[in-house]
């Protein structure tokens, strides 16, 4: 795989936006330029879950400054994603489409508990190494997420639907804060939180306390510029600065050292929610940690590029977890490559990788029934949680297990898909090992032809094998029905 000198992440967070870039000396990361943005995307949020025009303007402008530091990187080296609020927003489709093009770069919507993943490996890393169970907290601006880790690997993770910036606009419109209001917020956030309050994160499973991102700092910061603690966050900090706030009744008349005018207007909802972490997960101190999102977006983006990428981790566990048959997958997988390969295609951007994956999972849906397994494996895959993976990462290999079998005027792919060369190498791969046995094949390739692709195998072979040639012809009958110039337009025996 490539490798880069330079790589950099963009956090597309519900209330800042954040770049870091960092610098690649052998296993290690040395962070270089950093930009934050407050954006408050989720603040744009309307009543029916769309994203208004102001909050996308922000957004937009912040993503076309960002683009302009990361002129001249190469796609490999560069990942974007988006949490809360885009995985939330209903319009969220037509704004990446703009946002993308401000960026210059593609951008991935990633799902709570895969946010919590990366949010741990850059906490994780801006820690000495602990072989004690670690819990880190990170309150965004529309989800917090709780993780459980020990050293590098994070063991247990949740993502809970409350934030900062939604918490602040429901509960502290204009930022007016009345003891029934923030008994309010800390009452909904400790109903949310004891989703997760019993096991695995009850005191006993975990021996230190972080918090990451803006909230957890500008709370610490307050603390030990008030002197109420060295930096950590207290409870007895926590209830002094409730105390404060409620005195003032405003977070805009509120005037402390350490509170910073950006974090001033979700200050409230983000407090609340601490609070109700501690009272709920039995917290009396918590470290302010460093690293976050964006660093372990940074630190993964390192492991695929030194060829340790957690989605072949995470397909390894598929397999073990719906008990695959992995030499039958391995069957479909080399045969599947040769053919890549023989169109030419095996060196093109990740399509091997891609092809390699779902012949791993292809029959991951007999876990359900044997009969529609495609459909039932594009479901899992769809819908399971897969670290490493995007949404949009989830959804692709879905569609490619799911055009493993069955018919193929179903899958609604559009004809200049680039998935279409990989779902013929593995429907065919897939043919050739119906028998599940380890035969020797002939030699087979796919020729190119104008418009379509030609497979090739000896006549002798084809000869001796009825019943493959029958299966092939109604495979080849299959694509020249629905794809007659994508895919395979004919059979040639030599």
């Amino acid at each position: 795989m490539q490798e880069y000198p330079t790589l950099a992440a963009v956090d597309l967070g519900s209330n800042s936006f954040h770049l870091q870039v960092g610098r690649v000396e052998g296993e290690q990361l040395f962070y270089l330029d950093a930009i934050k943005e407050s954006v408050r995307l989720a603040s744009g949020l309307t009543a029916n879950k769309r994203l208004d025009g102001p909050s996308q303007r922000r957004a937009l402008n912040c993503l076309s400054r960002f683009g302009e530091r990361l002129q001249g990187m190469p796609a490999g080296a560069v990942r974007a994603v988006g949490t809360s609020a885009l995985r939330v927003a209903k319009n969220a489709p037509e704004f990446l489409d703009k946002a993308r093009a401000a960026l210059g770069f593609d951008i991935e919507i990633v799902a709570g508990r895969e946010e919590a993943r990366l949010i741990y490996l850059g906490v994780a890393h801006s820690l000495p190494l602990n072989k004690e169970p670690r819990l880190v907290v990170d309150i965004g601006g529309g989800s917090t997420e709780c993780i459980i880790g020990h050293g590098y690997e994070p063991r247990d993770r949740e993502s809970l639907r409350m934030g900062c910036v939604v918490y602040s606009r429901q509960f502290f419109p204009e930022g007016r804060v009345g003891k029934a209001d923030m008994k309010a917020a800390e009452t909904a956030a400790r109903i949310e939180i004891r989703q997760v309050a019993g096991r695995p994160f009850h005191a006993g499973a975990w021996s230190e306390a972080v918090g990451s991102s803006g909230t957890a700092k500008a709370l610490g910061e307050i603390c030990r510029q008030n002197g109420r603690s060295d930096g950590a966050i207290t409870l007895t900090g926590l209830l002094w600065l409730r105390d404060r706030l409620l005195r003032a009744g405003d977070v805009n008349r509120l005037d402390l050292p350490g509170l910073k005018d950006d974090r001033r207007p979700v200050l409230a909802g983000g407090l609340a929610i601490m609070l109700a972490l501690f009272q709920e997960l039995d917290i009396n101190t918590m470290t302010a940690a460093q690293g976050a999102m964006r660093e372990g977006l940074l630190w993964d983006l390192l492991g695929r590029v030194h060829d340790r990428d957690m989605r072949d981790v995470t397909v390894q566990q598929f397999q073990r977890r719906y008990h695959l048959d992995t030499r039958q997958a391995r069957r479909v997988e080399n045969l599947a490559s040769a053919l890549l390969a023989s169109l030419g295609q095996a060196g093109e951007g990740d399509a091997s990788r891609w092809l390699a994956w779902a012949a791993r999972l292809h029959e991951v849906g007999v876990s359900i029934a044997h009969s529609g397994q495609h459909k039932h494996g594009a479901y899992i895959l769809e819908n399971a949680d897969m670290p490493g993976f995007s949404r949009r990462d989830q959804s692709s290999l879905a569609s490619l297990v799911r055009a493993s079998r069955g018919g193929l005027d179903k899958l609604g792919l559009a004809r200049d898909d680039p998935r279409w060369p990989l779902i013929l190498c593995l429907r065919l791969a897939v043919l050739f090992h119906a028998s599940r046995n380890d035969v020797r094949l002939p030699p087979i390739r796919l020729d190119r032809q104008p418009g379509s692709w030609l497979l090739v195998l000896p006549g002798v072979w084809l000869a001796a094998n009825p019943l493959t040639r029958a299966m092939l012809e109604e495979e080849l009958a299959a694509w020249q029905r629905v794809a007659p110039d994508m895919g395979l337009g004919g059979l040639c025996s030599r």
